[in-house]
Formats: C-alpha cells, structure tokens, sequence
C-alpha cells in the first residue's frame, strides 16, 4: 500500500506518516511538503530515519504532484491553518494552499485512482451561528445550555446536522469551499473521499502560535515564562475548546483506512470532545502545576474577528461508525508537550520560546 501525506513534514502530516508506516504491513509512506512553516525541517531526519520518502514540494504547483506515479491513499494534512489569514493578510495566498492546492490533489487522485482523507477543520461551522449557542458562564468557563434553539448542538457539542448558513472567516470558506468540490470529484469524477472536521490537535511536536496551536503555545509560554494574553469576551480566559491529542487522530486515520468503505462518501467532525475539554484559565492552572512556572497573563477584553466563545466536538457520528473515541485527556496532553519541550529544550526555543 502506498500512501502519500501532504503537509508531511509538519505536525500532524509527520506524525500520520510515521504512524502509519509502523502500523499497516508493506506500506510505502511519501511526505510531501514545502517546508514553510518554521520547524517541520527539524521532522526530516526523523522521515528518514523510518524509511519514509520525502518531497520537497507544494500544492500549489501542479507540476510538483507530477512526481507521484501512484497513490492507493492521499491524506491533506497540508493547510494554511490560521483563522485570522485572509483577515489580517491577503487572501489569495489563503486560497492558493487551501483550495487551488485541494483541487490539485483532486485531480491527481482522479488521474491515479487514489483514495482520499481531506483534514478539514470546524471553522466551517459559521462564527455567528457558533455565538448564537446558549450558555452560561461559570467560574472558569463558558458551559453550553442544555435547552438550545439551534438544530445540529447539545451539552454534548457541535454535530455534522449545525447550520452552515453565515460568515465563517476567509480561512473556514477555503476548507468549506474544498470540503464542496471533494463532493464534486466524487460525483463526477470517481473518486472515493472521507472528510474529517477537526477541531483543535495538540501533542509533541506541534510549533504552537497565537492563531494556531494553542494548547502548544501555552505551554511553552510558561516553560519559557514568556508573557501570554486572554483575548477578547472581556479577558477572562473562559473561552472553551475540546482537545484531540495527536495520537488519537492517528489511530482514527489508521481505522479510517483499514475500514474506507465504511466511511467512503461521509464527513464527521472530529476532535477531544465533551469530556475533553478545557478553558484558557483553566489550562493555565494545569500548565502551571506541569511546569512549576508562573508567567505575565494580559488581559484584553476586545474580540477578535472572528473569534469564538465556546467550541465542543461532538463525535457521535465517527463513534458510532468505527466505534472510535479519543483517549487521552487534556492534563495527558499538556504533560507530553512538556517532556518534549524540555528533552528539545536547545532546538525549540529558537522556535517556541520567544
């Protein structure tokens, strides 16, 4: 079997490949990534060190997919994944990688007749639909009503039937836009696709910034104690997310593709879900005792566009096909992030401790 992952040098896409490589007899796993983002050349001798082959190439340029012979599997791990590009950036780079680059690889699974899993993200879900959910504000966070007026939403998230009627951000259009066009392919042109709505990854081996990659940044911050902020909904740090360590993504990929057929056609949300989850204050107390580091939190009670109160996974649909749930908890997740921090200490804070 031979498999091919794009954005492969970066967190998930890295991390996939090797998995998989280890996990499924025979297999021949291809990386192919442009390298931009800061730190995935430091994935490359581990690539290669399992026998993985790498491309130094882009989605964006057709004549770069050219190298590929033959697929039985395309994972997109690739993305320009912050949701304030396009915002506070052009939006054309956005679209180049985010939806030129899937109709790329769409054609190429066309051509090689190659199964494909498309990482999309839940941003689709619209920002003012999302902001619309009933909630109450606790202590320490934001809680979803358990009586909501929205269809597709309940105590126990967000699920696959949620409105996408509404603005979502330039980032949350691009994926929705390729999410539209996987449909397209496999209409008309035979191709056989999974979509897979993630919310927030973490794990060892993420370069965690302010727009993406949260629960990595506030780690490092404090391993560093380097100045952190609470942004926006009156800087309170009550903003919820669900967390979906790495390693349990890579054990829904691997049952994605030992049972393709049983999700061939079908998307699902995916993510750490409801007893997964975690506010910003509430990950601060955890990364300071994990760390035994206090840092500078800023307050700053002004939203961003585009920013979100409350998100929560519900993985329903994907549990019940592939009898699939996440496994390891947020305290889990932030503990793995600071033995890789600090057994990388020299290497990462160049990168992570700024």
């Amino acid at each position: 079997m031979k498999i091919v992952v794009t954005g492969g040098a970066g967190f998930v896409g890295s991390n996939l490949a090797i998995f998989l490589k280890e996990n499924i007899s025979n297999s021949e796993l291809v990386c192919l990534d442009n390298l931009k983002r800061r730190g995935s050349e430091l994935n490359l001798p581990v690539l290669k060190s399992r026998d993985i082959e790498f491309i130094h190439g882009d989605i964006r340029n057709p004549e770069d997919l050219s190298a590929i012979d033959h697929a039985d599997f395309i994972i997109d791990a690739s993305a320009e994944a912050s949701v304030l590009a396009g915002i506070q950036s052009p939006v054309y780079p956005l679209i180049n990688t985010n939806f030129n680059g899937t109709i790329h690889l769409l054609e190429l699974a066309k051509k090689r007749n190659s199964r494909v899993i498309f990482l999309s993200t839940s941003r689709v879900y619209p920002i003012e639909a999302l902001n619309d959910i009933r909630w109450t504000e606790e202590t320490t966070r934001f809680s979803i009503q358990e009586n909501q007026s929205l269809p597709g939403v309940s105590v126990n998230g967000i699920n696959e039937d949620f409105s996408l009627k509404g603005s979502r951000s330039f980032y949350g259009s691009s994926k929705l836009a390729s999410e539209l066009f996987i449909e397209e392919y496999m209409a008309y042109g035979g191709v056989k696709a999974i979509v897979n709505r993630c919310g927030v990854i973490a794990g060892p081996g993420q370069m965690g910034k302010v727009d993406q990659g949260v629960l990595t940044l506030w780690v490092a911050r404090h391993f560093w104690k380097k100045e952190l902020s609470y942004i926006g909904f009156s800087g309170s740090g009550k903003q919820v997310r669900d967390i979906l360590h790495i390693d349990d993504l890579k054990e829904l990929i691997l049952r994605q593709i030992v049972n393709f057929e049983k999700c061939s056609g079908q998307l699902f949300n995916i993510g750490g879900g409801k007893e997964n989850t975690i506010s910003l204050a509430e990950l601060t107390r955890i990364c300071q005792t994990v760390t035994s580091n206090k840092t500078v939190i800023r307050k700053i009670k002004e939203n961003r566009e585009a920013d979100i109160r409350t998100y929560i996974t519900d993985n329903s649909r994907i549990t019940e096909r592939l009898d699939w749930n996440p496994a390891k908890s947020v305290q889990a997740t932030v503990e793995d992030i600071f033995s890789w921090l600090a057994a990388n200490e020299s290497s990462l804070k160049p990168i992570l401790g700024q």
